[in-house]
């Protein structure tokens, strides 16, 4: 196997490509068009691991290069902010999510001009969502929901469908139309506008934005596969999109959903726009991955360690009463099509090996030339606080014998947390061990060697024996280790301290 911090892919190359393929998108569409943007615009760890070298924030990247063509549209649906849904890898709702990702749009000077509420049928939540952002001065519609959508054709195009939603004035050739997650109505938003846009005299156009599945690579590259692995919870598959081999002769790969609602959406875009737009679903798709592709080999070995991770993942979602028994059973249907195994990562039988030996839990961690540490939870040092301290060790050439943080430091915080802030667990997280390590290295030569070894973690796979707290396994993924859990609880308490 490759070095696991090896690159195959060029972020510099895709930018380019990316950037000149939207504005040939632009220019077709008379210097107007709305594009759908799918997946995360910030934070896409996802992408990162199955394509080493690809920037998790290359799309606001993509944005800030074409600012001066750009505004953004939000949407977030109503039953969304009802419902309290969860971005499950930050952990934040989706009302929240959207407006961090607003602000810091903002911070890099992006033009962030309105937000649509979709489905809207009077929810009280979203109403008082709505009035909070309206006293900050932000411009916020609401779509309601259109009977008979997405079937009923002829009413969706026309007064009495996309005509009753208010109508967003746009002063950009690119407006992207975005959300916190799946499923909150961006689709629908881009052909209401362009209904209203088509009656104001301006011939608007429709793209989509979307990193997976990767259009022009097989059906079955690890890397489609992963993105099948990653959205088991919904069911989504992967498929020969029709449309496009009819039309061309060739081969492209698309999801289940967009083929499904194609036929759907070509004459909504007829009925709009007078002419056949697009032929196929993959016609209507920008998306330049496969061409910024370096090293296949990278990559689809990151993509095979992203689909074991994601079947690891169920087992412990499942354990926490957070995942179905058929998502675990979907993932693993797709690991045994590339004949993997858990051990694919080598740190999982790593660490079990040593845990067995030891008689503790621990974590196992693969640093950047393959060698492997753990750390244990014994003492008062978490297994995460420990196998990071022992990996920054290696890393700058220390034994364990060499203590990175005193004693002197360690005890005073173990003795706040437990006689000040009456805490049950007096053990160290990984957050607590690295502001040690940060105030060590004022005065500790060692521990300033230490923390300049902090990014080379990041990319480097690691297993823990048992199910690690939410906080803990976020400190992990924040430094870019890879951390996948045995589905095994470490003790018998029902509330995470």
């Amino acid at each position: 196997m490759k070095n696991n911090v090896s690159k195959g892919f060029d972020n510099d190359l895709y930018l380019k490509l990316q950037s000149e393929k939207i504005l040939q998108r632009i220019e077709k569409f008379n210097n107007k068009l709305y594009l759908e943007f799918g997946g995360k615009l910030f934070d896409d760890f996802h992408a990162s691991r199955v394509l080493p070298g690809f920037d998790p924030n290359i799309k606001t990247k993509l944005l800030v290069k074409l600012k001066d063509k750009t505004e953004i549209i939000f949407c977030i649906s109503a039953n969304d902010i009802e419902k309290n849904k969860i971005r499950a890898d930050l952990g934040l709702s989706y009302d929240n999510e959207m407006l961090r990702i607003i602000d810091n749009l903002r911070e890099l000077g992006l033009y962030v001009s309105s937000i649509v509420i979709t489905l809207y049928k009077g929810q009280s939540s979203a109403t008082k969502f709505a009035q909070k952002l309206q006293q900050r001065g932000e411009k916020v519609y609401f779509h309601k929901y259109i009977k008979g959508y997405p079937n009923d054709v002829d009413t969706i195009v026309s007064d009495k469908g996309y005509g009753e939603n208010p109508y967003i004035k746009t002063t950009k050739p690119l407006i992207v139309v975005t959300a916190p997650g799946p499923s909150s109505g961006k689709l629908a938003t881009c052909l209401s506008q362009m209904y209203h846009d088509y009656k104001h005299g301006i011939k608007a156009g429709y793209a989509k934005f979307e990193t997976f599945p990767v259009w022009n690579l097989p059906l079955k590259h690890p890397v489609n596969i992963a993105y099948e692995s990653a959205t088991a919870d919904l069911k989504d598959t992967n498929q020969i999109d029709p449309y496009y081999f009819n039309a061309y002769g060739t081969l492209a790969v698309n999801y289940n959903r967009d083929i499904e609602v194609f036929p759907i959406l070509q004459n909504i875009l007829k009925k709009i726009t007078g002419i056949e737009v697009y032929k196929s679903p993959t016609d209507m798709g920008v998306n330049m991955v496969a061409s910024a592709i370096t090293d296949n080999d990278i990559v689809e070995e990151s993509a095979k360690k992203e689909i074991v991770r994601r079947y690891i993942k169920a087992e412990c979602d499942y354990k926490k009463g957070q995942a179905s028994f058929d998502t675990i059973e979907r993932t693993k249907y797709l690991m045994n099509e590339l004949n993997l195994t858990t051990d694919y990562i080598v740190v999982v039988g790593a660490s079990k090996q040593i845990s067995k030996t030891s008689g503790y839990p621990c974590v196992a961690l693969q640093l950047p030339n393959g060698e492997i540490v753990s750390g244990k939870n014994k003492k008062i040092v978490s297994a995460s606080g420990a196998v990071v301290l022992n990996g920054l060790r290696t890393l700058c050439g220390m034994g364990d014998d060499f203590d990175i943080i005193s004693d002197d430091i360690l005890m005073p915080i173990v003795k706040l947390r437990t006689e000040y802030l009456h805490s049950k667990n007096s053990v160290l997280t990984l957050d607590d061990i690295l502001i040690a390590l940060a105030i060590s290295s004022y005065s500790n030569e060692k521990a300033k060697r230490a923390i300049k070894k902090l990014p080379e973690l990041k990319g480097c796979d690691a297993h823990c024996t048992y199910i690690l707290t939410n906080a803990e396994e976020q400190s992990l993924k924040k430094l870019g280790i890879n951390i996948t859990c045995e589905p095994v609880f470490l003790n018998g308490h029902l509330y995470e301290y």
